[in-house]
């Protein structure tokens, strides 16, 4: 599995107005919007928005039909008044994005000549409107970081996208994630961020016959975001206890060639240096020396998964389903740190867990601490997808058929693995 960690590593609605606020639908092409008078200077785009400047980027938001929310932004920002305004503006267009994007991917909203299931067209339409965002200088003073806070919340189904709370059915929380080392191939895409918007809010029955409801987040790969307690805010509304809450929690990612894995164990520190998160921005932890991440509340080393690993990795087709029990450690009275095929020993200092050192390994550990603080008895853990495949080696190519068939079987098999949890 330590192969794998680092193999892993290295591979590292009908209509868009039927969706948008009201403000939206009212002209294809926005109009002028000068800068008022003493206007806030437009913040520098940062290098996850550079990559905008490839023209295949800005391809996938017009071949999903999502390129009107990019277009018509800008107008609805122009009619702000407020800052008050302007927060309900970015919840509600933020909001309007995220439900399109579940409806497109559960085939609901035709459109396009991408395949509904494909999660790159949200990732780049959303970074398509943050540069409007950060680009807009209303007359009024506005708190930017918030506002995009705000946004980036409910574009990735943070906000307004509760458990039904139906007596009976039991309730799944999952988060996915953005695609990511898009510096070596911009066309990736992340099945665990496919999987989790085709999931939300599907109504299954799992393999004990009983009924389950399913909520999904899309988390970004980013560092600071983390650090600002996106996991927290993802996960914390849905442990906390009531009709509305979750029976089960896992996060979801991207891991090794091949087969899923059940991570047995999240670490607790960073380690993933030199490799960089989206915005090139790295831990400051490394193999020798990992790094404990800023705002990261108390907890062990190591943290233990609660799932259902047994039931779970019942499902073995069309891919392996195991159980891995790997982490890297620095031992007790050691200074080196050592990989550790069946889990830490006592006083360990951890540097990565089943899922490396990077943030899929923390998303699992920020959510399961989380879950220990507030609900204990709740199964939790992490599950990573096989890698992604398929691209075709035509550059200008968005998709291909192998590509397309390999993101199926994936995310198919990522609801049989959550089907087979009520076994």
């Amino acid at each position: 599995m330590m192969f794998l960690r680092r193999a892993a590593l290295a591979a590292a609605l009908l209509g868009v107005t039927a969706l948008l606020p009201a403000t939206a639908a009212r002209a294809d092409t926005p109009p002028a919007c000068p800068a008022a008078p003493g206007a806030q200077a437009p913040a520098r785009p940062d290098a996850e928005q550079g990559r905008l400047s490839d023209p295949r980027a800005a391809a996938f938001p017009e071949h999903a039909g999502l390129d009107g929310f990019v277009r018509r932004f800008p107008a609805a920002l122009c009619g702000v008044r407020d800052a008050a305004g302007a927060e309900r503006l970015v919840g509600a267009w933020g909001e309007a994005l995220w439900q399109a994007a579940v409806n497109r991917a559960q085939g609901r909203r035709p459109g396009g000549d991408l395949p509904d299931r494909d999660d790159r067209p949200l990732y780049w339409t959303r970074l398509a409107m943050t540069v409007r965002l950060d680009g807009w200088r209303p007359g009024f003073a506005v708190d930017r970081a918030a506002l995009k806070s705000r946004f980036e919340d409910a574009s990735r189904g943070l906000t307004d996208n509760e458990f039904r709370g139906t007596r009976g059915v039991r309730r799944i929380f999952v988060s996915g994630f953005d695609p990511f080392g898009l510096d070596t191939e911009l066309r990736r895409a992340n099945p665990s961020g496919s999987a989790a918007l085709q999931l939300n809010g599907r109504r299954v029955t799992l393999t004990d016959g009983t009924a389950a409801e399913i909520r999904a987040v899309v988390l970004p790969v980013r560092y600071a975001d983390f650090d600002a307690g996106i996991v927290e805010r993802a996960y914390g509304p849905r442990l906390v206890a009531g009709p509305r809450s979750a029976d089960m929690i896992t996060s979801i990612s991207q891991g090794y060639p091949g087969l899923f894995t059940l991570e047995a164990w999240a670490g607790r520190n960073r380690s993933a240096d030199p490799y960089p998160d989206n915005v090139r921005a790295l831990s400051g932890g490394t193999r020798e020396n990992p790094a404990t991440a800023p705002g990261l509340g108390p907890g062990a080393e190591f943290l233990r998964t609660s799932l259902p690993t047994d039931a779970m990795t019942a499902v073995q087709a069309p891919y392996p389903v195991r159980l891995n029990t790997a982490v890297t450690e620095i031992p007790a009275g050691s200074a080196a740190p050592v990989d550790r095929e069946d889990g830490p020993t006592p006083g360990s200092r951890a540097v990565a867990g089943g899922g490396g050192g990077y943030l899929s390994n923390e998303v699992a550990y920020r959510s399961n601490r989380l879950r220990l603080e507030l609900r204990p008895a709740l199964p939790g853990g992490h599950l990573h997808t096989p890698v992604l495949t398929g691209l075709p080696a035509e550059a200008d190519r968005l998709t291909g058929p192998e590509f397309e068939g390999n993101e199926t079987a994936i995310t198919a098999q990522v609801l049989e693995v959550l089907r087979s949890s009520g076994g």
